[in-house]
């Protein structure tokens, strides 16, 4: 039987990576990676060039029959009428849009969509001040997440655009389309914008999205599955927000387009086809082949806990943000600041690497003979508290040693995942597996404790390129034309127990206030 290849393309922060895959069972054929440069503010030809990199390492994409691309979610890109990029994409990390979040969650709560979709909230009392700065803004906040799943922070795709409206008019003024970087690359692939031929059209009725990635716009309803031009309007010059062109939002395995043959599948008759994509959380859903019931908390930079739900998610505290999945379903998450790089901090304070904290964590016992971390190095989002410090609560002369500070550094980010864990509970979500991935799960110590802080067991998938993956499962998926997507195998690398901890995450809430 001859193969049928198809490739999944991560178009992350950090880099770009090309996964070459066997389409029947998800076997790796060929790879590449290509680095994008650093910062929050970046030229998406950036991103072009480094896909052409990974994808000469990765042997070409000649004999590939369908792709899909998988990328950073929020991420802002406008084109002007003729395809052409405005301004440098600013990313879901570039926070200059701050100001812009609030603004708009106050906007809403004044307005009449904002009043008509607020009601009086649980904590209100008799003498509560509807008024008050802070009742007007989780008004807002209430009304944002009725409205489209989610609250606008700083990340979100509607507070850039609100920026550039504020900050830069003449740039706002020429706006065309906005697409996401996953949607870009796409159009990218199908033989516009930079690829495009000089003699036809900008194409810009062709930029195709998904559920996934749209939902994290701030202006797209997933459960009703539109835009909210309503809401964009507020972050556009006035009038824009109607005629401005927005990606199509595809089904879970429609296809979008077909790639240019000088990009991808030259060799295959027929030509080579491009699934819808989506967001990085969704691909790494669809990667690990998550089901409902299933919670995956990922430690990287930041830490993210996303569960698969049959429902949309609406967290009237505006903790958890109600994104959908890519396969039809809901992936609400929670996201905290920090995650890995806790690790990272302990390691400098106590001048020693990740076997060392482990060996020294061991020597302690749970919750570190009553020291706890509240880890919030560079603020926090979950919960939200842009200004706050880390500080390490309860030292005493007899327990400030090298051994209780290793075990509270670990448990401290432990516990700052298992605050996500109960915000999706606290929304009904079932939780029956937790899959532990990202860099900081290859921590010894925290591996030995995850368990007992999380409360149950903890599944260990091999080390890969999950959303890499997940793009090419949803390529293949789309080639096939099947309701579901194609049975792969996800290697566990090992289920982690432990005995149940609670003390250790009930000292945490204590101290975290």
């Amino acid at each position: 039987m001859n193969e049928i290849l198809v490739a999944g393309v991560d178009t992350s922060t950090q880099s770009c990576k090309v996964r070459v895959t066997e389409a029947r069972t998800g076997r790796l054929v060929r790879f590449g990676k290509a680095q994008h440069p650093a910062g929050t503010s970046v030229n998406p030809m950036a991103w072009w060039k480094a896909f052409q990199e990974a994808s000469a390492q990765a042997g070409g994409l000649n004999d590939v029959s369908a792709i899909s691309v998988g990328g950073q979610q929020h991420g802002m890109v406008l084109l002007d009428r003729q395809g052409q990029v405005i301004r440098d994409a600013l990313l879901w990390n570039d926070t200059r849009s701050a100001p812009d979040a609030d603004n708009l969650i106050i906007r809403l709560a004044k307005s009449k969509t904002g009043e008509a979709e607020s009601t009086e909230t649980e904590n209100d009392g008799p003498n509560k001040d509807p008024n008050s700065d802070q009742d007007l803004a989780m008004r807002g906040k209430q009304a944002w997440v009725r409205a489209v799943g989610s609250s606008p922070v700083a990340s979100l795709t509607i507070t850039k655009v609100a920026w550039v409206s504020r900050v830069e008019p003449d740039n706002a003024r020429a706006i065309a389309a906005i697409c996401l970087p996953h949607d870009w690359l796409s159009w990218v692939i199908a033989g516009h914008g930079p690829a495009a031929d000089p003699e036809t059209g900008p194409g810009l009725e062709d930029l195709f999205t998904d559920r996934s990635d749209a939902s994290g716009t701030g202006y797209y309803d997933p459960a009703a599955d539109c835009y909210r031009r309503d809401l964009l309007d507020m972050a556009l010059p006035e009038g824009m927000a109607e005629r401005v062109i927005l990606p199509k939002v595809l089904g879970p395995h429609q296809v979008g387009a077909k790639a240019d043959p000088r990009i991808a599948g030259r060799d295959v008759p027929g030509g080579c086809i491009i699934a819808p994509g989506g967001g990085d959380n969704a691909m790494t859903a669809l990667g690990l082949a998550m089901q409902v019931g299933d919670v995956s908390i990922s430690l990287g930079t930041s830490g993210v806990a996303a569960a698969v739900s049959p429902v949309p998610a609406y967290d009237m505290s505006a903790s958890v943000t109600g994104f959908a999945d890519a396969t039809g379903h809901w992936l609400p998450l929670a996201c905290t600041i920090n995650a890995s790089r806790i690790l990272d901090a302990g390691l400098a304070a106590l001048g020693t690497d990740y076997d060392g904290l482990a060996e020294l964590a061991e020597k302690s016992s749970p919750g570190a003979e009553g020291i706890t971390l509240i880890p919030y190095f560079d603020g926090e989002r979950t919960p939200n508290r842009p200004d706050a410090h880390a500080r390490l609560e309860g030292l005493t002369l007899a327990n400030t040693t090298r051994t209780n500070l290793a075990r509270a550094f670990v448990e401290g980010l432990l516990c700052s995942q298992r605050d996500c864990l109960e915000l999706l509970k606290r929304l009904g979500t079932t939780v029956s597996r937790i899959l532990l991935v990202g860099g900081g799960a290859k921590s010894p110590a925290v591996r030995a404790y995850a368990p007992g802080i999380l409360g149950m067991d903890v599944q260990l998938p091999q080390p890969d390129e999950y959303v890499a993956i997940g793009a090419a499962r949803q390529a293949a998926w789309a080639l096939t034309g099947e309701q579901e997507p194609p049975v792969w195998s996800v290697n566990i690398d090992t289920t982690l127990t432990g005995a149940p901890c609670e003390q250790v995450y009930q000292q945490y809430l204590r101290w975290r206030g």
